[in-house]
């Protein structure tokens, strides 16, 4: 035998052996993402008892080549609770859903005060929630999230129309969103009107909600209600998905969305269409509502970052009315009749809007930032009421602009924050007879021109012993010019206000007892103007002589982890003395009418609480954790004379003194979950007389789903879920001060969804 055979023969028998070398060589693969999100993790250092070990890549993405008996494979992550994946298979693909550990929640950075540290650094009653709080449920609207909050309440009068109050704001909103201050991505979507059309965005819109409460929000301006920080849904790094989704539920509820994202090194873009129908469950109660939103961020260059927005809105919705107690008790899914009943004058209110915003943050230091936005906004509403019609437009302009400067004085750091903001608004603002649901006479014809704006400086010591210093103040100013020219009953004529230059001050301290609790205290000044609406009213007259209200807050809290972590607490006990208080009350045609009364009183309590049963992302069960808030509210009116009766010392109208919501979160690796709510509200007075309650209830909610990775590319998600199991009747967007006793807007029975979500991967 030559050498050259045996090499052949070597050769041959080398190549016949070769598969059976590779098949002996185990590989394991999959994913590794945030159980929370669900959004790959890169980085993750996965790990074989023999040694091997590879990073996750971008998409989350690992492939593990492995050689010999494998009994384990560990998944380990800075801020993460690691997991251990015992005797997986070969060759099949493993999901692993890591946990948060709560050492990471600590370090959440949050962005209200300008200050972006984490929240046990920051000193003022605030509330994060993550769009997991909204996913808890159907997403067709955020009032069930924002109502797990402690000292927020929003409510829906009609499906899309939304009321939101903040420690008791919603005597002042009858209808609509005021006396609260909404941003999104940093530009006011609050109007320069003081208004907040909530109601044109959808719950998938929304990435994160900051929750600023009373008057605490001094470089925000004006505002004795609070302020919401909207942060939107953007694609992840590296991620490149397209993604639709399709909800059906209990009285003709329909809902869909689809959106594709793109994300890269230095650019994300997300781009996200949802329509949601309603059949209703009272009759004239339909929803109609398609939003289009459009999300960038692109960075230039290290120290240019661009935020860009787009959000059109195409929004209808049926109004059925309040209606009495007996109707409430005889039947709750009747809308309000007679001569000039709901479904006769076909009451309802369509807005069509879009709102473009661009955000610029440059860093010209690593100590030195400013970050400015502008936007623009165009609206037309079409509202045929029980008794007018009003049809308007509005235009708008503005801006804001912050300076923030990193320092030290001596030994003691420092950071300095100044800026401003400013809001300009033009609405033709008309009214007509109602005919049935279309326009008839004109009544009022009106033009408009609103200016907000105010400047802000802040600045923040952090002092030996773990203590910061916070000292701001905001410059308010407000002009209102309204032209009338046409009025049916008297002729034409011009109205100016230009309420007085207030200023708005904020002292606040925290004290970082140890890494894991702070305490902190504050003294905060609020000025709220009147809104457009409440000078100019939908019947065509005007509020010449109301007044802005003023008021101080004091309040103390504490915040923190304990019990190894798995204990988060946060509690905030606070005092508001509010004068020139605005208040409502409906006269005989059903239009608000607001007028200043004394002072309030208002103190309360708002505690959080959250415990961690169980983190063990290995096993069966990996997730079992329990929630609750609760808000007790001891709100008085402190001077109060109507006519000859004095209501001094009268609960405050609307606002519940006790609130309690409560849950339950349970996870596993295979994929299931399951979200278990329950919501209690107190005896609630409607009118400022405390003669008329709405009844305390106990509704109670669930929804479970699975969520599963399907090859390397597709990603399911089948849900189903319910509200109000228990079946309680009970009332969700009370009116007060009703006139004809039409206080009731009944919530819907139980009821019912379900749906699907697909993602697939690029």
């Amino acid at each position: 035998m030559t050498v050259r055979t045996l090499f052949y023969i070597s050769l041959t028998f080398f190549l016949l052996s070769l598969p059976h070398q590779l098949w002996a060589q185990d590989q394991y693969q999959g994913y590794v993402l945030d159980s929370k999100t669900e959004l790959p993790l890169e980085g993750v250092t996965v790990t074989a008892n023999t040694g091997a070990q590879v990073i996750s890549n971008a998409n989350g993405y690992f492939t593990l080549p492995v050689t010999g008996d494998i009994n384990s494979v560990v998944f380990s992550y800075i801020g993460y609770n690691t997991a251990t994946v015992h005797a997986p298979t070969a060759f099949q693909q493993i999901r692993v859903l890591l946990q948060p550990a709560a050492s990471r929640l600590q370090e959440v950075l949050v962005t209200g005060y300008e200050s972006n540290r984490p929240l046990l650094q920051t000193a003022g009653a605030l509330s994060l929630l993550e769009h997991e709080s909204i996913a808890r449920y159907d997403e067709s609207s955020i009032v069930r999230a924002l109502n797990t909050v402690p000292g927020v309440r929003m409510d829906e009068r009609a499906p899309a129309s939304y009321r939101l109050s903040i420690r008791g704001s919603t005597l002042r909103s009858p209808y609509g969103v005021r006396n609260v201050k909404v941003y999104f991505d940093g530009i006011p979507f609050t109007e320069a009107n003081g208004t907040t059309a909530l109601n044109l965005l959808d719950a998938a819109n929304i990435g994160t909600i900051e929750i600023l409460k009373g008057p605490a929000g001094s470089i925000y301006g004006a505002g004795t209600g609070g302020t919401v920080l909207l942060e939107p849904q953007r694609a992840a790094p590296a991620e490149k998905q397209i993604r639709i989704g399709t909800t059906l539920g209990s009285y003709g509820l329909r809902r869909y969305v689809a959106s594709a994202s793109v994300g890269a090194e230095n650019s994300k873009t997300l781009v996200q269409y949802t329509r949601q129908q309603y059949d209703g469950y009272r009759q004239q109660s339909a929803t109609d509502r398609s939003v289009l939103l459009l999300s960038s961020e692109f960075k230039p260059s290290e120290k240019r970052t661009l935020n860009a927005n787009l959000i059109y809105s195409d929004l209808f919705y049926e109004l059925p009315g309040g209606l009495t107690r007996e109707q409430y008790q005889q039947n709750p899914r009747q809308a309000r009749g007679g001569m000039f009943g709901s479904v006769a004058q076909n009451a309802s209110l369509g807005l069509e809007g879009i709102t473009m915003g661009l955000k610029q943050e440059y860093k010209f230091s690593a100590d030195f930032r400013n970050t400015t936005a502008l936007y623009g906004l165009h609206k037309f509403k079409d509202n045929p009421f029980n008794t007018d019609y009003e049809r308007n437009t509005n235009q708008e302009l503005g801006g804001r602009t912050s300076f923030v400067y990193n320092t030290s004085l001596g030994t003691v750091g420092a950071t300095f924050t100044v800026g401003g903001e400013f809001q300009r608004g033009f609405e033709a603002a008309r009214t007509y007879d109602n005919n049935g649901g279309t326009p008839g006479a004109l009544r009022t014809d009106d033009e408009v021109v609103t200016k907000i704006g105010f400047v802000f400086a802040q600045a923040e010591l952090y002092l030996p012993a773990d203590i910061i210093a916070t000292a701001a103040l905001s410059l308010n100013d407000a002009q209102y010019k309204i032209t009338r020219l046409h009025q049916a009953s008297s002729g034409n004529y011009k109205l100016n206000r230009n309420f007085k230059t207030v200023l708005s001050p904020r002292i606040a301290l925290l004290k970082q007892l140890t890494n894991k609790v702070s305490v902190h205290g504050s003294v905060s000044s609020g000025f709220s103007p009147p809104t457009e609406e409440e000078i100019l009213t939908s019947d065509g007259s005007l509020n010449e002589d109301l007044e802005a209200e003023k008021g101080t807050n004091y309040e103390l809290g504490v915040r923190g982890f304990a019990l190894a972590d798995k204990l988060s607490f946060d509690a905030v006990a606070y005092y508001f003395k509010l004068k020139e208080t605005i208040v409502s009350r409906q006269d005989v045609s059903s239009v608000a009418v607001f007028r200043n009364v004394g002072s309030t009183a208002q103190s309360g309590l708002e505690v959080s609480l959250g415990y961690t049963l169980l983190s063990e992302p290995d096993k069966s069960l990996s997730l079992l954790k329990i929630w609750s808030s609760y808000a007790y509210s001891h709100f008085r009116f402190n001077e109060y004379e109507k006519g000859e009766a004095n209501l001094s010392g009268n609960k405050l109208t609307g606002v519940a003194p006790h609130a309690l919501t409560t849950g339950l979160d349970l996870d596993t690796p295979f994929g299931l979950y399951l979200n278990l709510t329950s919501n209690y509200l107190d005896d609630t007075p409607l009118n400022d007389e405390n003669t008329v309650y709405a009844s305390n209830y106990f509704v109670f909610g669930a929804r479970a789903g699975l969520k599963r990775q399907l090859g390397k590319h597709l990603k399911l998600e089948l849900f189903a879920g319910a509200d109000n199991l228990t079946n309680v009747k009970y009332s969700l967007g009370n009116d007060l001060n009703a006139f004809g006793g039409r206080y009731f807007q009944p919530a819907p029975d139980r009821n019912y969804y379900g749906g699907i979500n697909v993602g697939y991967t690029l």
